[in-house]
């Protein structure tokens, strides 16, 4: 009969919270490293004339790939490039108007060294992110940042884990630091985000979405009950637009208004729109943002707008349907 064994009983979660702690400590410790070599990494990054290339080996290397990317996305054309890679060809994307911030907790990576001693002798500008100032890397850039931790999360103090949080939490403080500086605004990150929601709610405008022309529910104030009944069912959009002689919007018709005009004792044929209609209706411009035309219909809770140009007549109608199936809500 085989003898079972029992695993001893961990306690993960303080052993989570340490490291948490740990790695929350060495977050906090790093405005005190911020001095003028921060400042002036910021001004040569931002007069470059070419582009931040960004160098890390091994976990450094994760690192220093989402800091480029990060970077790319504020403002500040980056890319990564592995120091292998650049050792063994890659060294003809880096000019020397480009800028290569190299990170290393040792500052003595071996493949890192050897470029960026290389692009030093090419002229090219060099920022390390080290952990030890007084190291080859600390000491052939022109600006050293420092994110020296005090221990790692790990218990044996060996694998990269407050170091590679500390650099990454640096390298943020550095992209915002150099967007703040550009002025980089909301619609600018829209530019680099085409695709994601924000993109979208920065880029898309009502126009983009809106039916036009034969799609257009629109009748006469002059029309009767049944003229409107008939397009708001030929549009299938629960409303059609109300305009006068001059084709200025008057009022916007709805499903709920009819209902209510029957309630009221109107009749089909001979009630005209002008006896029904009501004045107060909500409408958006038609160079305003769809972000902009969701929330008059959040407001409002309505489910149908008008679109307007400069004249007040209609060119369009947009529905939450058409925000919700392009990404907008």
């Amino acid at each position: 009969m085989s003898q079972q064994t029992t695993r001893p009983s961990y306690d993960f979660i303080k052993h989570a919270k340490q490291v948490i702690f740990d790695e929350t400590a060495a977050i906090q410790q790093l405005t005190d490293k911020l001095d003028q070599n921060f400042t002036a990494a910021c001004d040569a990054i931002l007069t470059c004339k070419g582009r931040v290339i960004v160098s890390g080996m091994g976990k450094s290397g994760h690192i220093a790939n989402k800091i480029a990317a990060t970077l790319a996305s504020t403002g500040t054309p980056a890319f990564f490039v592995h120091p292998s890679e650049a050792l063994h060809g890659d060294l003809g994307m880096i000019t020397p108007h480009d800028i290569v911030v190299s990170i290393s907790n040792s500052g003595n990576t071996d493949e890192l060294v050897t470029l960026c001693s290389v692009i030093k002798r090419q002229g090219t500008k060099l920022i390390a992110m080290t952990g030890t100032a007084d190291s080859l890397l600390g000491r052939l850039a022109d600006y050293n940042i420092d994110v020296r931790v005090d221990k790692e999360a790990c218990p044996h103090d060996l694998a990269p884990t407050s170091s590679t949080t500390a650099t990454l939490v640096m390298g943020d403080a550095l992209a915002i630091a150099l967007l703040k500086a550009r002025e980089f605004s909301p619609e600018d990150f829209a530019r680099s985000h085409p695709a994601g929601r924000l993109g979208k709610r920065l880029t898309i405008s009502v126009s983009d979405l809106m039916h036009t022309k034969e799609s257009l529910p629109v009748v006469a104030d002059s029309d009767n009950l049944e003229h409107a009944i008939l397009v708001m069912t030929g549009k299938q959009l629960g409303a059609t637009l109300v305009v006068n002689s001059k084709n200025q919007l008057l009022s916007m018709f709805t499903d709920g208004d009819l209902r209510r005009s029957f309630e009221a004792g109107a009749n089909l044929k001979e009630s005209l729109l002008s006896d029904v209609i009501h004045n107060d209706y909500f409408s958006v411009g038609d160079t305003a943002l769809a972000i902009e035309a969701l929330a008059i219909m959040q407001d409002k809770s309505i489910m149908v707008l008008p679109v307007l140009n400069h004249q007040q007549e209609p060119v369009g109608i947009i529905h939450m349907h058409d925000l919700l199936k392009a990404g907008i809500v």
